[in-house]
């Protein structure tokens, strides 16, 4: 029989444990990258995790990110540091640093991610919703109904990356049109339901298409890209490569919403 200081050196046995099929766990789900859909930076995905997980820790070499807090909440661990990420909250995440995400609460957690080729390492930033929604310089009140809040901001160091939401009222629509020579952006509804517009011109419609919570939106150089609310509030996020401004800084016909197309 082993004596009590020969036990104490032997390792511990710990019980195997079952992963039923069913139960899944953390997951990642592209949504697209950038050559299938005709843009020339821009990749976006999905984080999902169900109540009680935790990613494997990744990295995106040469590559700089954004996590947007779609569902639930989460923390996120970027070289060392942890950030606590509530609902709608952003994170830039530097070029190639690695990160992992955690969801130690009751309820599943999605966030989504974009990411742009980078040449240069920035400090990660994290962007709190419910600060930028308090402070009138982060603000853009449009008319018509519609509200951008500007999360990651040319304010903040980045290599190609900005990002913010717009809210739209009830039956709000985007006016004037508008497309741009150096970004490309994408569009991804968090919130209601509506339509939006992609086109090279009037008389060349790319398509119209209804659009719902989930689905995302790829908007490549030069085309116009109008969006349309329906009977409930719409809230989409809007992440943009390329040149780093956001139009209606840039060209202020846009703030009042008048005018014909923009071309930035």
């Amino acid at each position: 029989m082993a004596t009590e200081s020969e036990n104490a050196g032997a390792p511990a046995v710990y019980p195997g444990t079952l992963y039923r099929a069913e139960a899944g766990g953390a997951s990642f789900q592209q949504r697209f990258l950038h050559a299938e859909a005709q843009l020339e930076f821009l990749d976006a995905g999905e984080h999902r995790l169900p109540a009680g997980t935790r990613t494997r820790e990744t990295s995106l070499p040469g590559r700089e990110s954004l996590l947007f807090q779609w569902k639930g909440a989460a923390n996120v661990l970027v070289d060392g540091v942890t950030y606590e990420l509530a609902h709608y909250d952003s994170l830039y995440v530097p070029r190639g640093a690695a990160f992992s995400i955690g969801n130690p609460h009751s309820e599943p957690a999605v966030l989504i991610e974009t990411s742009a080729p980078a040449e240069h390492r920035h400090p990660a930033f994290h962007s709190r919703f419910a600060d930028v929604s308090t402070r009138e310089e982060r603000i853009r009140r449009l008319p018509g109904g519609r509200t951008v809040y500007q999360m990651f901001d040319v304010s903040e160091a980045a290599d190609r990356l900005v990002a913010g939401y717009t809210f739209f009222d009830p039956h709000a629509r985007s006016w004037p049109p508008h497309n741009h020579t150096d970004q490309e952006e994408t569009y991804i509804f968090l919130r209601g339901a509506g339509a939006m517009e992609v086109y090279e011109s009037p008389e060349r419609l790319s398509f119209v298409h209804s659009v719902k919570e989930g689905d995302a939106v790829t908007i490549p150089y030069l085309n116009y890209h109008p969006v349309f609310a329906q009977e409930t509030p719409l809230e989409f996020l809007w992440c943009i490569a390329g040149a780093r401004y956001w139009i209606g800084d840039k060209n202020k016909e846009f703030l009042q919403g008048g005018g014909g197309p923009i071309t930035t």
